[in-house]
């Protein structure tokens, strides 16, 4: 979605090259929620975006384990991650590695989440699944109004 979008880009800019750990189902599910999308899927849509060099899949138990192969210079994390820059430095450290640590601010636009954009799509989907069943005539009917009463002249 457009976030993303706005956070590979600011996060292209940071560096030589953007190498993008895509969290795994298991990952996403413990601290986010249920992917909408399945990590394969997502992996291969974050691999395919102009600004990103490489894509790789983090690791299912410690999230921080990809450090050791990956060996980032700089980590770019989105304004809403849980992950705290403390902790992802003390990672770091554990490892030998002098990484930088950098939250990038939020995006502004209409569809930023995509808890948004599933939210807006199941909206969408009510309002033609009501439209549908008015077209076939099958849609429940608005109760009668009371009736009007009449002002009486004095």
């Amino acid at each position: 979605h457009p976030g993303h979008v706005y956070f590979l880009r600011e996060a292209r800019a940071l560096g030589d090259e953007l190498w993008v750990v895509v969290a795994r189902d298991s990952t996403a599910r413990k601290f986010k929620h249920e992917p909408i999308m399945p990590e394969a899927a997502r992996f291969q849509m974050v691999e395919a975006l102009k600004p990103v060099d490489r894509a790789v899949l983090g690791h299912e138990g410690n999230i921080y384990d990809i450090l050791d192969e990956i060996r980032p210079d700089i980590i770019a994390i989105g304004y809403d991650q849980v992950h705290s820059e403390e902790r992802i430095l003390a990672e770091c450290r554990k490892r030998g590695l002098a990484t930088k640590v950098l939250r990038l601010p939020k995006f502004e636009g209409d569809l930023v989440g995509t808890r948004k954009i599933v939210r807006k799509v199941a909206e969408w989907l009510a309002l033609q699944e009501r439209l549908t069943k008015v077209e076939r005539g099958t849609a429940p009917r608005a109760a009668d109004p009371p009736p009007r009463r009449r002002k009486r002249n004095a």
